[in-house]
């Protein structure tokens, strides 16, 4: 799945993780029709963070069932999302939701897709969206090849490497960031 008119990057360091999105909202190939929405949210009593690319509307849609299935299984972000891709995989409606979700908690980073997928990603890094192989690379770029930038600095530089590339993708960035220790 591309999905056209967003970009989300989740960086974990061994202080923190971040989820940061673009802004953009563009209508079919030549319209932008936001700069400035809002793709990156806490959830679970800012326990969780999760970031969307696709329809807003199904993003939403989505945002609520894992909320609804993080309470459903205390707060257990593993469990919520695997049972929330199931759900996803397998109801008539939800089936037809088109969006990724990227999650965190304090201890996991989880790529969760309609399909079934709820991958957890190498390096803690994970990318999303219409410029989400571009913020990536840069993102994997910046954590192999530098040592003093935290994970807040990795997201927005590789954000603002995509916006450079991608159409699809501006420089109107939402950061959420949690500490993954105490």
């Amino acid at each position: 799945m591309n999905f056209k008119g967003t970009t989300i990057v989740s960086v974990r360091t061994g202080d923190s993780v971040v989820i940061a999105g673009d802004g953009q909202v563009t209508m079919g190939e030549k319209v932008v029709m936001k700069h400035s929405a809002r793709k990156v949210r806490r959830l679970y009593d800012d326990r969780v963070l999760c970031g969307f690319a696709g329809s807003t509307a199904d993003a939403i849609t989505l945002y609520e069932k894992l909320e609804d299935k993080l309470s459903e299984y205390a707060g257990n972000l593993t469990r919520a999302a695997v049972e929330l891709a199931k759900e996803w995989r397998t109801d008539k409606m939800l089936r037809r939701l088109e969006a990724l979700l990227i999650a965190a908690d304090r201890d996991k980073t989880l790529l969760i897709s309609g399909t079934g997928d709820v991958i957890e990603p190498e390096e803690g890094i994970a990318a999303i969206g219409s410029g989400g192989s571009f913020a990536l690379a840069a993102a994997r770029s910046l954590v192999r090849h530098t040592d003093d930038l935290d994970a807040r600095t990795v997201c927005e530089t590789a954000l603002s490497i995509a916006a450079e590339i991608c159409v699809f993708t501006n420089d109107t960035i939402t950061v959420e960031e949690l500490p993954t220790s105490s």
